[in-house]
Formats: C-alpha cells, structure tokens, sequence
C-alpha cells in the first residue's frame, strides 16, 4: 500500500534539548486517524515557525511531527466519506498541536477535519492559500455576518506583506472593499497595490494619538500584529466597524478602553481558524475555490521549499524578513 518507512520533520522536547529534525519514521509512530495520506503540498505559517524553533508554545507534546497544514491523496480510509486516490486537506484542527502535522511524507488524518479538495483548486493552491488565506477567508465571513459591507468605507489590514495579509487585501478587495495597507516594508508598496490595495501607510511614524477616540481613520480592520498596533486600531475605527484580530506578532497584550466599543459600536471579532466548525470550514473552501479565490495567488505564492529547508525558512519568518507564502513541497500533485 505505502511505504513503510518515510520521512517526516520531527518535533522533540527532551534531555537533549528542543528540536526539529528531519527524521525516519513509520505508521506507527502516527497520531490516530482514519484516513492516511500521501503529502503533496503542505506550507509555512508564523505558527509553523514558533512551533519548529520552540519560540511559541504551539506543541502540546513530544514528539510531534509539525505543519497545520496539509494536501494529498488518499492512500487508505477507515471512514466510508473517502475512497483511495480522493484529493484532500487539512488546516488547523489540532494539526502540530494535539495530532501529528502535515510535514511528513505521510499523514494521518481524523476524518471529521479532512476537507475534500474543491473543484476549482489544485492541491498547490490550495496549499498556497492554507491557513494564511483560510484564516483572511474567516475573516471575511464574521464581518458580513457582522454587518460590514463595502458601501461602509476602507479596509485596513496590517502585516500586510505576509501570508494573511496579502491574500486578505486580494480577497476582500474581489468582494468589493476598498482595502489599505500597513506594513513595516515600504519597499513593497508597489507589490501591495497590484494585489489589492488602494493605499498602503508605513509602520514607521505611525501615530495613534493617545486619546481613547481619535479621528477615525477606517470603517473597519483586519489585524495580523496584535499589541500596541490593534490598541491602537480600536481608537480610529468609525462607528459600527468591525476589526478582525487574527495575528499576534507585535505582541499579545491590548491596551484600550472600553470607549471605542460603547461609544462607536466597534466589535473586535476573534477569528480561531484552527478551531473551526467543519461546516463552516466546508463553506468556507467552497468560497475560496469559486467566488473568494484569490486572483492573485500565483505571485502571492513568493517561495517554495523542501522538508530539509524548513529550518532555515523558520529563521527567515522569525526575523521579520517573510514575504508572501511559503510552500512546502513534499509529493507534488
């Protein structure tokens, strides 16, 4: 049926320290599940960095093989819902977390959290889109089901040079939102525009005022940041505007009052992807393979590697010099 023998890279917290090492290793070493998969494509997310180099408690134990995210086939199905040779994915779901992830040449998967690959989508895009654009896609559906419509005013997204935040200034702005962008990489503004968005704002000198309302500046935001940046979102966003907060790399307290919420109506909406109901989850791939898939996701897609060079692409995310998505490819279609 497979090999029984395949490499994966392996997550271990021992007597020797913390580590992600490409590593030999067999079904049996596998979490439970009931479909098992030949990996094609997997990707590279902050998350991925943090649980690879140990920076972020993202494994809750050892060893764990990493990657949220996963495409293949399948190779064997204990749940009648999928046959030998289907097209699947995986994204979040406990995937480096609770349960064996997507890097490694073979997966096993729980059935209730695979996603049948969606006419319109390669098992490359949709690798290429994963959680970063899973995550913008979510995004999107709180703040509809929120009231947020185009006809409002400006979108914002901040990190907009990375993964969640290109593809949501693509994915938004095909719906029909006028989308800005903050990013602490001006030399991409040209770039950011092409794929979506109307104005792009440097990072440095950016001033929020220290007021608990200030001028309002946006009918809405998606933060990838956190911090002082989402702090200071709260406090220029018009009234009954929404701010998706999906990211925390600037930093994970928030530092507001209650003013902008009680004052303005602003909603500050949580978006877990990982976490997702399955049927949203299948909604949502349905959306992003038609009417949401991202127009320009070919050069979104900046970079592919190899399981073998994922140590040195953790470092690059890390350090803040990411740009686009990564792939990872594993198996290939």
């Amino acid at each position: 049926m497979t090999e029984s023998s395949f490499k994966g890279l392996r997550i271990r917290n021992d007597d020797k320290g913390y580590r992600a090492t490409l590593e030999p290793m067999g079904w049996d070493d596998l979490s439970n599940g009931e479909v098992d998969i030949r990996v094609a494509y997997s990707s590279v997310n902050y998350k991925d960095a943090l649980a690879g180099s140990g920076q972020g408690r993202i494994c809750r134990s050892f060893p764990m093989n990493g990657g949220i995210d996963v495409a293949g086939h399948v190779v064997a199905s204990r749940d009648k819902r999928f046959s030998e040779g289907d097209a699947v994915l995986a994204t979040g779901s406990g995937l480096s977390e609770t349960r064996d992830g997507g890097y490694s040449e073979y997966a096993r998967l729980q059935a209730d959290w695979t996603v049948p690959l969606p006419k319109g989508l390669t098992l490359r895009e949709a690798m290429g889109i994963g959680t970063a654009g899973f995550t913008a896609a979510l995004s999107l559906w709180r703040m509809l089901a929120n009231g947020q419509r185009p006809e409002s005013g400006p979108l914002v997204v901040t990190g907009a040079t990375g993964g969640v935040g290109m593809l949501a200034l693509d994915i938004f702005s095909r719906y029909g939102f006028e989308m800005h962008a903050i990013t602490g990489k001006p030399q991409h503004f040209d770039f950011l525009k092409s794929i979506g968005a109307k104005q792009c704002v440097s990072r440095e000198g950016l001033y929020w005022g220290q007021r608990p309302l200030e001028s309002t500046s946006w009918a809405g935001a998606i933060d990838n940041v956190g911090g002082d940046m989402l702090g200071g979102l709260t406090r220029v966003i018009k009234p009954w505007g929404s701010i998706a907060s999906c990211g925390l790399a600037g930093g994970t307290e928030l530092h507001t009052t209650v003013m902008p919420f009680i004052i303005r109506g602003v909603s500050l909406l949580g978006i877990n992807s990982a976490a997702t109901p399955y049927p949203i989850r299948a909604e949502l791939w349905q959306h992003l393979s038609s009417d949401w898939k991202p127009q320009h996701l070919s050069e979104i897609m900046t970079d592919e590697v190899e399981l073998d060079q994922l140590g040195a692409t953790f470092d690059k995310i890390l350090a803040g010099q990411s740009f686009g998505r990564t792939l990872v490819k594993i198996g290939g279609e």
